[in-house]
């Protein structure tokens, strides 16, 4: 006998139960709207939102059977940035609408050997980690920024 896959169609950015199991998703992972995925323990299941989103650690996806899944922000490959002036480094990584988390001290990017070389010519000191990323968010509240339409 084979078990049906379960869907999940409804996302929420919070939760205040138990949930069910976790996934843990990269950062690109975490922009979807339709896909299988599996989670943490194996389970395997269907994402299909109305829309394209932007899930967020700690955010879960409801199956149609009312279990949640919650989104878990998997480590990966970044990229630490310091420096005296983090301001002007901020800047300069905006400017290039690449994705930034915002902390106390430091700046966490994706690896690119770009920016990277860009950064260290503006006196940065950069270091590579491997840590879980969530950048902030886009302008207008939304989760991903683009610089046109999408």
């Amino acid at each position: 006998m084979t078990t049906a896959i379960k869907t999940a169609r409804i996302y929420h950015d919070h939760h205040h139960t138990q949930a069910h199991a976790q996934v843990s998703l990269d950062y690109d992972g975490r922009f979807l709207r339709r896909k299988m995925l599996a989670t943490d323990d194996g389970e395997a299941f269907l994402v299909d939102l109305a829309q394209t989103k932007s899930l967020d650690h700690g955010g879960v996806l409801v199956l149609e059977d009312g279990r949640k899944i919650e989104i878990i922000a998997a480590p990966e490959e970044l990229l630490e940035v310091r420096g005296d002036n983090l301001l002007r480094l901020a800047w300069h990584i905006g400017n290039r609408h690449t994705p930034c988390q915002i902390e106390q001290g430091r700046l966490l990017i994706q690896r690119d050997h770009v920016i990277r070389d860009m950064l260290q010519k503006l006196g940065a000191e950069v270091g590579e980690v491997v840590e879980p990323f969530t950048p902030e968010g886009g302008a207008y509240g939304h989760g991903r920024t683009h610089g046109h339409t999408h």
